[in-house]
């Protein structure tokens, strides 16, 4: 399959401009236009381009103004911006750089210099986008570490409050983990975390669920738009799920472990605690510990306030 194209809005009220960057950087990327500061703010919010190639000399709103209304925006703030234009004097691009640009182009373009400027620039976004999404997923199962789960509840937690939905989160803990490290070593423990790990994500259907791992054997799935009843049948699904499968050991045979979840279900209402939300979670997953494992725990039967 081809390689998605990453996408460099050319921003110049000359059109023979936007027609010479075209030429030089369409074969590599996909091009988007704009004649104007106001249009190259909402292409920019609409398209989300992975560059900015930006004009500073352009009427009603020169390139400065367009940069700084960029840098204001949480959508548009890291997009990388690189001034294309005939100012070149050391106080110009002081001030470029001042207000948040990745770099000077200068015109008239030399075509090589322009491909290698915006590489340059690509390769940077890459890495960093390497480096957030590192720190952002738990390398031994593949999925969103704790860093991650965390932005995103914050996220679904604002949503559920202000659109008066329930929200739900289940607390899955994967029992007797210890024992199972005990009798076939830590390695083959990995090996029990990773299935599991791929159980909880072809159980998940709707693209809004998310699940985690939250440390160790503990394992965190927020149910945005969910209610009691619904987190449940989807605990359960998990349950048997895990129970059902086997685990490979190194010696080519198969074992199994079991897995207790806790559940809890709120519609926040405001100043309501995410702290609270998720330590009832937590209760309900000692319950269903308590109740002899391999168990699915709702708070609605802890009477917890």
């Amino acid at each position: 399959m081809d390689k998605i194209k990453n996408s460099v809005l050319v921003v110049d009220d000359e059109s023979a401009n936007i027609m010479a960057l075209t030429h030089i950087l369409g074969p590599e990327y996909t091009i988007y236009a704009a004649k104007s500061g106001k249009s190259a703010l909402s292409a920019a919010e609409r398209h989300l381009p992975d560059l900015i190639l930006l004009d500073i000399l352009m009427p009603e709103m020169d390139g400065y103004a367009v940069l700084a209304t960029l840098k204001e925006s949480s959508r548009t703030q890291n997009i990388p911006v690189v001034f294309a234009t005939a100012l070149d004097t050391l106080g110009d691009e002081e001030r470029g750089l001042a207000l948040g640009a990745a770099d000077y182009i200068t015109k008239p373009f030399s075509p090589a210099i322009v491909r290698l400027r915006v590489r340059n620039q690509m390769k940077i976004l890459d890495q960093l986008r390497t480096i957030e999404r590192l720190s952002m997923t738990d390398l031994l199962t593949n999925l969103p570490n704790r860093l991650s789960f965390d932005s995103r509840f914050s996220a679904e937690w604002g949503r559920a409050q202000r659109e008066q939905v329930p929200i739900s989160l289940l607390v899955i803990d994967v029992d007797k983990f210890k024992q199972h490290n005990d009798t076939y070593g830590h390695l083959q423990g990995d090996v029990a975390l990773q299935t599991v790990a791929k159980i909880f994500t072809q159980e998940l259907k709707r693209p809004t669920d998310f699940v985690a791992r939250w440390g160790g054997e503990e394992f965190l799935v927020l149910l945005p738009n969910t209610d009691a009843s619904g987190a449940y049948f989807t605990a359960e699904k998990i349950r048997q799920s895990v129970e059902n499968t086997g685990i490979p050991l190194a010696d080519g045979s198969e074992t199994k472990i079991t897995v207790s979840i806790g559940i809890n279900t709120e519609i926040p209402i405001p100043n309501s605690s995410r702290e609270k939300f998720i330590s009832r979670a937590d209760k309900a997953l000692y319950k269903a510990k308590d109740s002899g494992r391999n168990n699915v725990v709702h708070t609605d039967v802890l009477n917890l306030k």
